[in-house]
């Protein structure tokens, strides 16, 4: 594996460990929050991964990954919506 992947994984897991360490700090756990954080920085970890640094295979795989996750995002919204309009 490349040095600048590896960064990468570095830079996600260190991004992800933050996120809970605020969120048990602020007493405010909540996984939906959790969730959007961690697929905004995967999405900019592919970015930068995507043009030199992973073999195209990798990168197909990371790209049917991401698009679970923009399934699992879609559903977040849209239940945050039905929120707000029930009110």
């Amino acid at each position: 594996m490349h040095k600048k992947a590896l960064y990468a994984i570095l830079a996600l897991l260190i991004w992800v460990i933050l996120i809970i360490i605020f969120m048990i700090l602020s007493y405010q756990v909540n996984l939906e929050i959790f969730f959007v954080l961690w697929f905004i920085a995967l999405l900019v970890i592919i970015e930068l991964l995507s043009d030199t640094t992973v073999q195209p295979q990798t990168i197909q795989y990371l790209k049917y990954f991401v698009a679970v996750q923009v399934i699992i995002f879609g559903m977040i919204v849209a239940k945050k919506v039905l929120e707000i309009l029930s009110k």
